[in-house]
């Protein structure tokens, strides 16, 4: 006999390349502009922020290979991002602790409800509905850290149509994997199964209907996705 009033909601999770294991999803959190040309692109100074998190849903994160254009909005962007899972967790991490926390490494897109963002920050508000939507997230199987190793430099590169809209490296980023890890453990409590999206490179834009997105990280799986 159950002790849930309502049926148990399924656990978001995530695969993981060559094993027939999967990933259970505990939390999404994203950096903003943690590439400085992308924090320029967006009309901010890289040099006079600290670090800042917002959060997507497990069950944002979406393996399919499509990405559903969503509804009350005309304007959505891409976002190429290199995604870190954790193992394991903690409070007050210290940066060179961090890394020993982390399972592995995937390739997955932010994408952004842009024109429905913009009016949130106009008005103060909160983000969730330019970035929390359905199936915002697309991201690849999970490559372990034993087999791909801590990544701190490489190409990130996003195509749509076969047209290079998205390129930096990965050594570009403001904050490092480490730091971010421990920046987030300051103010919450870090656990297996939380998701890191480390941010974009400059150049995102919108996609439309029928669009053909893939994204590559050096030493990783890359990601294909169509807008449908």
């Amino acid at each position: 006999m159950s002790d849930f009033v309502i049926e148990l909601p399924e656990i978001a999770t995530l695969p993981v390349k060559g094993t027939d294991g999967l990933f259970p999803v505990r939390r999404v959190y994203c950096i903003g502009r943690n590439y400085a040309a992308h924090a320029v692109e967006m009309g901010h100074d890289p040099d006079k922020e600290p670090p800042f998190f917002f959060q997507k849903n497990p069950n944002n994160l979406d393996v399919s290979g499509t990405f559903p254009y969503p509804p009350h909005s005309a304007d959505v962007h891409h976002e190429a991002e290199l995604a870190v899972a954790l193992k394991s967790g903690g409070k007050n991490i210290a940066v060179k602790d961090a890394l020993d926390h982390v399972y592995g490494y995937g390739v997955s897109l932010d994408m952004t409800r842009r024109d429905l963002q913009g009016q949130a920050k106009k008005m103060g508000r909160p983000w969730e509905v330019g970035k929390a939507f359905e199936d915002s997230a697309p991201i690849t199987a999970l490559v372990p850290a034993a087999e791909s190793g801590h990544p701190d430099s490489g190409v990130i590169r996003l195509t749509v149509n076969g047209d290079v809209r998205q390129e930096g490296d990965l050594n570009q980023m403001i904050w490092k994997i480490p730091e971010m890890i421990s920046y987030l453990s300051d103010y919450f409590e870090l656990a297996a199964g939380d998701v890191i999206l480390t941010g974009t490179p400059s150049g995102v834009g919108p996609v439309e209907r029928g669009d053909k997105m893939e994204v590559t990280v050096d030493g990783l799986p890359s990601l294909e996705v169509t807008v449908v």
